[in-house]
């Protein structure tokens, strides 16, 4: 995104933000002094989560980097996901994010401090957060409070429905350095809004504001930004209250008639990525964002 540090990339192995034996590193309610049992339940590192009633609220919390991924952020999501997906008290989840956006991609600075090796990444620590989300067996809502770029719009479109607040934007940046689409967005845009819209999202890579996502069928409601946490916080009553054996049972049918090969295509577009982020556009790209200039790529 033109004007932050964030980039729409990729992650590393989950060992150094998982405890032993894979548990979670967070911090239970009953060690946070003054929460209410249906608010803050768990404190990690850069997501909180919260009950409310059936409900859960997974926020994303790195505010002052625009919830950008870094390892830290993508384990400690994966972990989230993964307890309430197996917490048969939650029945229904909205993911949004803290401050002014939701997720505005991955955070720069990794791809500026080290090698990255952008198949590891996508394959062993991003992939099992997106298909967690698409296979839990019970409605997951997106409230997108603000920018959703690269790799944060993947995860708002795993998501069963997608709600957004008026001043929400959603982008598929990865072109703008020299990118291509991964996280399933490959999937997840066409299945929504056809291939001539997802080719001119992922090829021109410009934002795409909330009532023009609306119209165009890739989220499923816009309310005024006043409005809107109270909207998301109703939906998500409505959800958790529900049939949630129905629930399971549509996204399982939804899941084997649009996204019975998302395995595959996850692999193929890490495959894609390998080779993109080897070319001498993508260094390119990186310069130019780092410099804070127009990319000259060459096509190498």
């Amino acid at each position: 995104m033109p004007g932050t540090d964030v980039l729409p990339l990729i992650g590393l192995p989950l060992a150094a933000v998982l405890g032993p034996g894979g548990q979670p590193t967070g911090t239970l309610r009953d060690t946070m002094a003054g929460v209410s049992d249906d608010e803050l339940y768990r404190k990690y590192e850069t997501v909180n989560l919260y009950h409310r009633g059936p409900g859960a609220k997974l926020e994303l919390n790195r505010p002052e980097r625009l919830n950008a991924w870094n390892d830290q952020f993508a384990g400690d999501l994966l972990a989230a996901i993964r307890e309430v997906a197996d917490d048969p008290g939650v029945r229904a989840v909205v993911v949004t994010g803290a401050g002014r956006a939701f997720s505005s991609g991955a955070d720069l600075r990794d791809a500026t401090r080290r090698e990255l090796d952008v198949y590891r990444r996508l394959t062993e620590q991003y992939h099992p957060i997106i298909t967690g989300l698409r296979r839990m067996p019970k409605p997951v809502i997106a409230g997108v409070n603000g920018a959703a770029a690269g790799i944060g719009l993947s995860l708002a479109l795993a998501c069963d429905l997608v709600v957004a607040a008026e001043s929400a934007f959603f982008q598929l940046a990865f072109v703008n350095i020299g990118l291509v689409p991964d996280g399933g967005s490959s999937l997840f845009v066409p299945s929504r809004v056809g291939f001539t819209r997802a080719a001119e999202l992922a090829m021109l890579g410009e934002r795409l504001d909330a009532r023009k996502a609306l119209d165009w069928g890739l989220i499923n409601q816009v309310w005024p930004d006043g409005e809107f946490a109270e909207e998301a916080a109703r939906l998500l009553d409505r959800l958790a209250s529900g049939a949630t054996r129905s629930y399971a049972g549509t996204k399982r049918q939804l899941n084997k008639w649009l996204y019975e090969h998302m395995d595959a295509q996850l692999e193929f577009e890490a495959g894609i990525q390998k080779e993109m982020a080897a070319s001498g556009d993508f260094a390119e790209g990186l310069a130019a964002f780092a410099e804070k200039r127009p990319p000259r790529f060459s096509g190498s």
